[in-house]
């Protein structure tokens, strides 16, 4: 099994910036397609970032030009590098892994295309 666990989550007045991490027990030489999605409460868990290892990297409209995706193989772990955090960004983030494949799909966006997940991080931006 892959596991994952999300750390850096935090309370942070708006504007404030954030860096999420994800540490993964993943294979060095395994290609992946990596994704943070977030979940308010009452609502849909929604794709914020979604990267494949060596590849494209896609980016939710809401996010663009403030979220940073990266990573450091060493460390297996995958970052989330969040700028300019506004309200409307409180949520659970959750980190997630698919075959590198799905990133190249129409349903990279779909929760359910994803198999492994963390069990998430709270971020809350108070204005």
């Amino acid at each position: 099994q892959v596991q994952l666990a999300e750390s850096g989550g935090g309370s942070v007045q708006a504007g404030g910036s954030l860096k999420l991490s994800c540490a993964a027990s993943l294979f060095t030489y395994a290609s992946y397609c990596m994704a943070w999605f977030r979940q308010a409460p009452g609502k849909e868990r929604e794709g914020v970032v979604i990267g494949a290892s060596g590849g494209s990297t896609f980016y939710a409209d809401s996010v663009k030009g403030r979220f940073t995706i990266s990573h450091d193989d060493e460390k297996k772990t995958l970052y989330l590098q969040m700028m300019n955090l506004k309200p409307e960004d409180t949520a659970m983030y959750y980190c997630a892994t698919a075959p590198r494949s799905q990133c190249y799909r129409d349903d990279r966006w779909s929760a359910r295309s994803y198999a492994y997940w963390g069990q998430g991080t709270q971020v809350t931006v108070s204005s």
